[in-house]
């Protein structure tokens, strides 16, 4: 069946992280449409909102259909460029922002960039030193410095350690390490050695051994390591590891990195150091 091929544009008068995360999530709802996505960050004067006004009726011509827009724009008068525009506007603070006045009695301070700026000093200092860990423990570096960490995760090569580990950190703060198990480490039928004294802080990574044979062939294609019958034997080697030592792991084939950490921290009960 044919995708209806449709447009959405993302606004900001800054990043426009806020917008895109917002509209993407809505979005990942409806299938059968392949978007074209257009970011807009920093419109913040009128010359710009004409320029993205012709886009977006260029847009409208081109494919047959009028584009989403989702806004976090502050200024009412750019707002109201786009809006004379063909398109569907979905403004995010026009949606929230008046419902929440009214109920706080308060008026909105209708400054840009607060979400992601510099106002909450500690997260964001709180931020870099999670991020500095995580990158100065990555892969197995600095062991005896795993007594620092939040979460240890471990897991065979490619299983998604690293990029969890970040995620942990650039999302919430957590100082996460990580620990590959190696082919060398199968024979021994136990946990290494120098993750002994961390049992209380490991938590394992694992996937389908089609998925993992997938990725590797995109590392090191048409080798051993790449091999599906290779993978099949990490993979069921670790998860008896897993099970023999009762250490917590997660099958990782089907969800989101986003997914991955957010059951982490709920199922290890770590706590999220983040929250500006």
């Amino acid at each position: 069946m044919t995708k209806q091929k449709r447009t959405v544009f993302y606004l900001s008068d800054r990043t426009g992280i806020t917008a895109e995360t917002l509209g993407h999530s809505l979005l990942t709802q409806f299938d059968g449409i392949e978007w074209e996505t257009v970011n807009v960050p920093f419109l913040d004067d009128l010359d710009k909102a004409r320029a993205v006004l012709i886009q977006i009726n260029h847009a409208t011509e081109r494919d047959g259909y009028r584009p989403l827009v989702f806004s976090t724009l502050l200024k009412p008068e750019i707002l109201e460029v786009i809006k004379q525009t063909n398109c569907r506007v979905f403004d995010f603070f026009e949606t929230f922002i008046n419902p929440i006045e009214q109920e706080l009695n308060l008026p909105f301070a209708r400054m840009a960039g607060r979400s992601h700026g510099l106002q909450h000093h500690l997260s964001y200092f709180k931020r870099i030193a999670a991020i500095n860990y995580v990158l100065a423990h990555d892969d197995g570096v600095n062991p005896k410095n795993f007594d620092h960490a939040d979460i240890v995760l471990i897991g065979i090569s490619r299983s998604g350690k690293t990029p969890t580990c970040l995620y942990l950190g650039l999302q919430y703060g957590i100082a996460a390490a990580n620990y590959p198990l190696t082919e060398e480490d199968m024979s021994a039928l136990q946990l290494p050695t120098v993750l002994e004294n961390f049992r209380n802080k490991i938590f394992g990574l694992t996937l389908s051994a089609a998925q993992l044979h997938f990725i590797r062939e995109e590392r090191r294609p048409n080798s051993r390591y790449a091999s599906l019958a290779q993978c099949q034997q990490e993979i069921s080697w670790q998860e008896s590891l897993f099970q023999q030592c009762n250490i917590p792991y997660l099958d990782t084939t089907h969800i989101s990195i986003e997914e991955i950490s957010a059951i982490i921290l709920n199922r290890c009960g770590l706590k999220r150091q983040l929250y500006g």
